[in-house]
């Protein structure tokens, strides 16, 4: 087997623009002013009186007072500024200043477009030098999320790192067998080897580790009820930069493989979903998701599944603010070295610089 080894500059990973990032949770958008800032732009949520979720600028164009902040507040399908009342319609147009019968024609927050979908609030964050559009039909689909034939827990965690260490975390699951022990880490996960694939032309990372006989992790044994070794399957799908999947198989060892239709029936599965959302160049929002095909409408397996995914994720959440701060003071020109396993972190560095370049400049 060839064996990669390569060094490369550790830089930041430039946040890509013209792109859909999740927001938030559906759940966590009310008819309450909620702000979350999304590629280091402070945007503010509210639900209209029909239930449709709008996203608008959250500093008023007047003197910058964020409208998340109380004494602001929603009075119908309008957000009146807690500072001075510029009030906004529900499309961040003003529609009533202070003083004055005449509202200044430039007097219009930054609105942005929304999709919900799969659970999640999307939006789409433009890029002013290369104007694109938002095409809904090309958000990456979640449907395991709320389909009624699978049971989901989920969260958000808040990583003061650079989101491009979110990604190669979660494309080389071999840090599952130390830095996740006792949760989801076995030593196999480690010694299997992976196989890397890109699609260029799609824009996605798979990579896959097949384990034939293994340890079955607590997450997974008490979760399913299987004991002894088994089987484990993790194919990841990442598309750049802002969905990662993790079909997760496991099986006893010696059940039937799938089947040539697709089914499965002594399998045990998991779709793990990453939503990875940059707030700055120096901060990410982690949306986990965990959803599963047995054990449905078992509250104690969703509890458990919660806590310990919740564990898991906060592990990396240590990890990863610690990596942060030791590479902000690496000295310039420090090289990491990587190996096999950052077949697909190397792959999806690429492809998120390549979306990331600057526009080129036209020929006159």
């Amino acid at each position: 087997m060839h064996h990669m080894e390569r060094r490369t500059l550790v830089t930041m990973t430039a946040i890509v623009r013209n792109q859909w990032y999740v927001a938030a949770y559906g759940r966590e958008v009310s008819r309450e002013l909620f702000s979350r800032t999304i590629c280091g732009e402070p945007i503010l949520f509210w639900r209209t009186e029909g239930g449709e979720v709008t996203a608008m600028s959250d500093r008023c164009v007047h003197r910058r007072f964020p409208l998340s902040q109380s004494p602001s507040r929603l009075v119908d399908d309008t957000v009146v500024c807690g500072y001075h009342g510029f009030t906004y319609g529900a499309d961040g147009v003003c529609v009533a200043v202070p003083g004055q019968k005449r509202v200044p024609r430039t007097a219009r927050l930054t609105s942005y477009s929304v999709v919900e979908q799969d659970s999640f609030v999307w939006v789409w964050i433009a890029d002013p030098e290369r104007p694109g559009t938002a095409d809904p039909s090309t958000i990456p689909r979640a449907r395991w999320l709320d389909s009624p034939d699978w049971d989901a827990v989920s969260g958000v965690e808040h990583i003061d790192c650079n989101y491009g260490l979110l990604v190669d975390n979660l494309l080389d699951l071999s840090h599952e067998t130390y830095l996740h022990g006792g949760y989801i880490g076995t030593p196999e996960v480690a010694e299997t080897p992976i196989t890397t694939e890109v699609d260029d032309d799609a824009g996605i990372v798979y990579v896959s580790r097949h384990m034939d006989d293994a340890q079955c992790p607590p997450f997974y044994s008490k979760s399913t009820g299987v004991q002894g070794r088994i089987t484990r399957w993790q194919d990841i799908e990442y598309t750049p930069p802002c969905l990662y999947l993790l079909h997760s198989r496991i099986a006893p060892v010696g059940a039937a493989l799938p089947a040539d239709d697709g089914t499965d029936t002594e399998a045990f599965h998991t779709e793990i979903v990453y939503a990875i959302t940059p707030e700055t160049e120096h901060s990410t929002h982690d949306f986990w998701c965990v959803a599963r095909d047995f054990a449905r409408g078992d509250d104690e397996v969703s509890t458990f599944l919660a806590e310990n995914n919740r564990t898991v994720v906060m592990q990396d959440v240590v990890a990863l603010d610690v990596l942060q701060k030791a590479l902000d003071a690496e000295k310039a020109g420090y090289q990491e070295l990587s190996i096999n396993i950052d077949a697909g972190g190397l792959a999806a560095r690429r492809i998120l610089a390549a979306m990331a370049a600057p526009a080129p400049v036209p020929v006159s």
